[in-house]
């Protein structure tokens, strides 16, 4: 099926902390381990990060009671220090993220291709809450 830019789904935050510490949480294998989780009956036991374009990531995303994993898996495409990240992940699904400073702190949008199975508001949703884990670890470690 093809994608279009209608269906793109998109969550946004404002973490209150500099940019470039915002930039290298986000980015550092130490740290995505620690927030990249949607509820807390999950976790990353696993992250490993390449950042540059044509630079592979991967972050194995986890239920505590061992129950469940995946690991959600890319390629970047374009990567901006301390302003935008693409990539694409395995399924040919893309995925963008802006950062942005800003008087209080620094703005995070992420806009995504939905997948096919689950409802838009639950990815939404999950999505959301990963960003929302984001945020509170970031200004946690400034």
């Amino acid at each position: 099926m093809e994608k279009t830019d209608h269906n793109v789904i998109t969550v946004e935050t404002i973490v209150h902390a500099p940019i470039e510490k915002v930039w290298k949480i986000w980015n550092d294998p130490k740290h995505i381990v620690q927030w990249c989780n949607a509820s807390d009956d999950w976790h990353a036991p696993y992250a490993d990060n390449d950042l540059q374009t044509g630079g592979k990531f991967k972050t194995t995303m986890a239920a505590k009671d061992g129950s469940m994993s995946f690991d959600f898996e890319g390629i970047y495409t374009h990567v901006e220090p301390h302003k935008l990240i693409t990539y694409e992940l395995g399924d040919g699904r893309k995925v963008a993220i802006t950062f942005a400073a800003e008087l209080e702190g620094t703005r995070i949008v992420e806009t995504f291709d939905p997948e096919q199975t689950n409802p838009a508001e639950m990815q939404r949703g999950g999505w959301q809450a990963i960003l929302d884990h984001f945020k509170k670890h970031a200004e946690a470690n400034v």
